[in-house]
């Protein structure tokens, strides 16, 4: 694993100085601290740090071709690169490595774009053909990998994290106010854009050709839900899906260094530790973590029943809410967006406990979004069926369920009720959000009226409602995966594998995400995916005698950092100090009294947490990153 940065001047005659490219490397020094590499050639330059995880002796980058007329710079991992190699030798290159980076040159050499066809694995990379003057820059099926860039009319800089591109003076660091709204709507920031006016991610799927100063961005993957004429046998779908997940966590352990796994206590880790143990026959180290002072799920002894099973050195610590908050600032440096993703905290943790031990870790991160593991899947399955039952009765029940949450105050009555009148986006955006979110104007009602005469709300929600329109004809189940796929997956959750584990110097891997695995997944019919009140029913029945029972039957967990008891007792005072502060109220995008209002509300047991959190990631998002808010930069 490593990181990526460069430059080219649309201006033949300009320089891109080496010194530019080491200051952009030293912001992201963490995602390779084994070594640094830089070439610079009339016009570009490009910029790699290096965490040494295969062929540790010849693999200094940039890599190029025989006559050193193309050149790259690579962050990630192709687990298929042997077979790559072998075809590669056979048409007459001449390799100097034994390193999957040196076979992607050759391979653009041999197929130009259509490389990334063949490619298996996670990566980011970027290719400068001095023969075309063409710069490519790419990124993996699903996002695993961050790429991000700033165009102008003069230069493209690009690379790995924001703040490689915001060491160049000649980059605009302008917050991108109008993005504020998205990212407090979806409490992360889907799409590509960013908070910075002139930063974008280039997506998951993509890659960007730049040619005489013309930058074109093409698709060359998508996930398609096709479905055979036939429905698949059972027993056969079991068998192939224990042959992929075989194969995929195999190629994932290759490595000249330590591999290590994640648990979490859940199927999917458990899972992945299995097949990991098959393919080797070293002693795994596992790794989980837990809280203290809070009443919440512990993960921990089912992460020990798991490595207990397959005989691994297992690893565990304890973080307290002082260490979480104390984290914080830290937290929204690396993840270089408002995310609320309080889990990220626990896994940058484990990723240092398991530093001292492994650079490679394994995770189950993707299993749910592939096979449909969380409860709202199979919850909204059966809503449709109710209101199927009710039709067209389903706005009064709606009505009638709110009338009886006013007295009963259940959170699962407000989340559902205005449902049974609403269409797939109503769906979706229910299990992507608070049900606070979205009822009323959500934290739009926090707002100043400055900051919310603004606001352009179809803009906030453009992203998602551009992939609900492209699977519109689409079962509900299938519809919402799709969109988890494109959005949530790489735009927070693989956002927060990437960045916690580089702060550590650690390459974490996501077998689970084989692009193979999802393509075989969403082939599946529905009911192989939720059947009854049973989730990710293929592959819990495939691993049943894989995975303990325990760890099987038990109530999906994840990560349960107990955040919302820290947020409303010790780390009240903490909310209070970011939230309250005369920065954060003078930045303008709130109104005083109903910010306060809201807090108070929150300490009293309102539920708000995940939006306090984003509040909070917000405004220590200014403080890290230097931007003043809408009063400044509109004075």
């Amino acid at each position: 694993m490593c990181g990526i940065c460069g430059k080219l001047s649309f201006d033949p005659g300009a320089r891109v100085e080496s010194a530019l490219i080491s200051s952009m490397l030293g912001t992201i020094r963490y995602r390779g601290p084994d070594d640094e590499g830089i070439y610079v050639a009339p016009g570009v330059g490009l910029g790699h740090r290096r965490l040494s995880i295969i062929d540790l002796n010849t693999g200094h980058q940039p890599i190029s071709n025989e006559d050193g007329t193309v050149w790259i710079v690579f962050n990630g991992e192709i687990y298929n690169y042997r077979e790559l190699r072998a075809f590669l030798l056979s048409r007459g290159h001449i390799l100097k490595t034994q390193t999957d980076t040196e076979v992607i040159v050759h391979l653009y050499e041999e197929c130009g774009p259509a490389c990334l066809d063949r490619l298996r694995g996670m990566f980011a990379f970027a290719i400068w053909d001095q023969n075309t003057k063409t710069l490519f820059l790419a990124r993996d099926r699903v996002g695993i990998k961050p790429l991000y860039y700033c165009l102008t009319s003069k230069s493209i800089v690009f690379g790995s994290e924001v703040k490689a591109i915001l060491a160049d003076p000649e980059v605009d660091r302008q917050i991108a106010t109008e993005n504020i709204d998205r990212c407090l709507t979806f409490l992360y920031m889907p799409g590509e854009d960013t908070l910075f006016k002139n930063v974008r991610k280039l997506a998951a799927g993509h890659y960007l050709l730049v040619k005489n100063g013309r930058p074109e961005i093409r698709q060359y993957w998508d996930l398609e839900f096709t479905k055979a004429d036939t429905k698949p046998d059972l027993k056969q779908a079991e068998s192939q899906l224990l042959n992929l997940l075989a194969e995929a966590v195999e190629q994932h352990m290759i490595a000249d260094v330590p591999v290590g796994v994640l648990l979490s206590g859940g199927v999917d880790s458990t899972a992945v530790l299995g097949f990991a143990a098959e393919s080797t026959t070293k002693k795994i180290r596992t790794y989980t973590v837990g809280f203290s002072g809070a009443d919440c799920a512990d993960e921990r002894p089912y992460a020990r029943l798991a490595a207990e099973a397959f005989g691994t050195e297992h690893h565990e610590m304890t973080i307290t809410p002082a260490e979480f908050a104390s984290f914080m600032p830290q937290y929204v440096w690396h993840m270089e967006e408002p995310v609320c993703e309080p889990p990220a905290v626990a896994l940058y943790y484990v990723s240092k406990l398991a530093a001292n031990h492994v650079k490679v870790l394994l995770s189950g991160e993707g299993g749910d979004e592939a096979f449909a593991g969380y409860s709202n899947y199979r919850n909204l399955l059966w809503l449709e069926r109710v209101k199927r039952g009710l039709h067209p009765f389903n706005g009064a029940v709606g009505r009638g369920l709110s009338l009886a949450n006013s007295v009963v105050h259940s959170a699962r009555v407000a989340r559902y009720a205005p449902l049974m009148d609403a269409s797939f986006p109503g769906y979706y955006y229910s299990r992507t959000s608070n049900p606070y979110q979205f009822t009323g104007d959500g934290l739009g009602s926090l707002y100043s009226a400055d900051f919310a005469r603004s606001i352009n709300r179809e803009r906030s929600v453009g992203p998602v409602r551009q992939l609900q329109s492209h699977v519109r004809n689409h079962n509900s189940l299938d519809a919402m995966l799709y969109i988890d796929t494109k959005t949530w997956l790489p735009d927070d959750l693989l956002i927060k594998a990437d960045r916690m584990t580089m702060a550590n110097s650690l390459e974490l891997r996501v077998p689970l995400l084989d692009h193979k695995l999802l393509e075989f997944a969403a082939a599946l019919p529905v009911d192989f995916k939720v059947r009854g009140l049973t989730t990710k029913f293929l592959a819990k029945r495939a691993l049943r005698s894989r995975v303990p029972r325990q760890i099987l039957l038990r109530r999906k967990a994840g990560f349960p950092v107990p955040y919302e008891s820290w947020l409303k007792g010790n780390l009240r005072g903490w909310v209070r100090e970011v939230l309250l502060d005369r920065s954060t109220l003078g930045r303008g995008y709130f109104d005083k009294a109903r910010l306060e209002k809201f807090v108070e509300a929150n300490e009293g047991g309102a539920g708000h947490y995940k939006e306090i959190f984003s509040l909070a990631t917000l405004e220590l998002w200014h403080r890290a990153f230097g931007g003043p808010g809408p009063a400044a930069l509109n004075s």
